[in-house]
């Protein structure tokens, strides 16, 4: 029988920032704009549970946050010290078994199946994982215990924060029956309402439609939540997750179209970007951009690469590109720079140009890499931004 975890940690952005600040420890954090309380121009990334309090909720504009808690603490987001406290946990994860599939930098699955032969039943483990991290990183995860993926994410989010929930393999269907429709994968507002439709409130409601019935209301969604309001998820822990994108993106302090401000905060972002790539040794096959007007009207442009880059400079000039074919009749709130179809070095070799072979460019960027990892970002810069 299988026994798989759920550890989400608790508010973990929020809670990094209490564990190095004690100070806060009990306030209403929100992680995701500079500290200048309603001027922020961001949206919350995270915040604590007092926050929670408030209304204040992630992707939460952060003038609205504002608004409803003037009293709270407003942080920008760490995402260095987030991923090195990350990677603490994951290692701890990876002690009890090699099935591990980070989610990301704060909840993973595990499959402790064949594990508990050795060390103990699967409850044990959880409790000696929750432990371990607390004693190791100072902060709090939830757990949940169940047969498949589905169960445990669900029962590890139902008593946050330091929840520990365990979902027998006789008990599936009296652990989700009671559970609102809402808490279902693919469980939108829209489908709630057509579902609703049906009669269906909770899973006990959705369990009792027949599954004919929800495929020709849904089409093949409803077989999925046919075998979803019955406990059935036969995926498995996939150990070797990689991140499908990475991207970056900033919210201006005022609405612009200041065209060397807008290509300047391209430039840097095309670099963070690079640099991230670097880092987990990928390659990109694709650039996106994203901008948003000061109307909210959000667009994107990608485009594609034949050789796979990797290096801020190309990143930016692919971006660029992209940017110019957009007007600005009106005032920039948002950019975005983004890659995707990433790949492994070494995976998916291309074939040289006349002009490639040597990489230069990539070589350069390394080398800035060790060296700003070495003494900091503020060790070279270009000398565009010196003038």
């Amino acid at each position: 029988m299988r026994r798989i975890l759920h550890v989400d940690m608790d508010a973990f952005y929020a809670s990094v920032e209490e564990l190095d600040d004690p100070t806060l420890r009990g306030r209403p954090i929100i992680v995701g704009a500079d500290p200048k309380g309603g001027r922020g121009r961001g949206v919350v990334a995270a915040c604590s549970y007092p926050a929670r309090k408030f209304g204040i909720h992630s992707a939460l504009p952060i003038s609205r946050a504002w608004q409803l808690c003037p009293g709270g603490v407003y942080v920008r987001p760490r995402f260095e010290r987030y991923q090195e406290i990350s990677r603490t946990i994951m290692a701890i994860l990876r002690r009890y078994t090699d099935l591990v599939e980070p989610l990301s930098v704060d909840e993973a699955f595990l499959d402790v199946s064949g594990s508990t032969a050795l060390l103990g039943p699967a409850e044990q483990i959880a409790r000696d994982i929750k432990d371990r991290i607390l004693s190791e990183t100072g902060l709090m995860a939830s757990v949940g215990i169940a047969p498949n993926k589905f169960l445990a994410k669900i029962a590890s989010d139902l008593e946050k924060p330091d929840g520990f929930v365990v979902v027998p393999h006789d008990g599936v269907q009296h652990f989700l029956n009671p559970l609102p429709i809402s808490r279902l994968w693919g469980v939108g507002p829209k489908t709630a309402a057509r579902l609703g439709a049906l009669g269906a409130r909770n899973v006990s409601d959705l369990a009792a439609i027949p599954k004919a019935t929800l495929v020709d209301t849904l089409g093949v969604s409803g077989e999925h939540l046919w075998h979803l309001a019955r406990g059935q998820d036969d995926r498995a822990v996939t150990p070797n997750w990689e991140p499908k994108s990475i991207s970056s993106e900033t919210t201006f302090e005022e609405d612009t179209r200041d065209v060397k401000l807008l290509v300047d905060t391209l430039r840097s972002l095309s670099d963070q970007v690079a640099r991230r790539l670097r880092k987990q040794k990928f390659r990109a096959g694709l650039v996106t951009l994203k901008l948003r007007y000061a109307s909210f009207t959000t667009h994107t442009k990608q485009t594609s690469v034949a050789q796979r880059v990797e290096t801020g400079d190309d990143v930016f000039r692919l971006a660029l590109r992209m940017f110019k074919q957009f007007p600005l009749a009106e005032r920039v709130r948002l950019l975005g720079v983004g890659t995707g179809m990433l790949t492994r070095e070494g995976e998916n070799p291309e074939q040289l140009t006349l002009f490639s072979g040597a990489r230069t460019g990539e070589r350069l960027a390394r080398t800035v890499d060790e060296i700003q990892d070495r003494f900091g970002d503020d060790a070279l810069r270009r000398g565009s931004e010196l003038t």
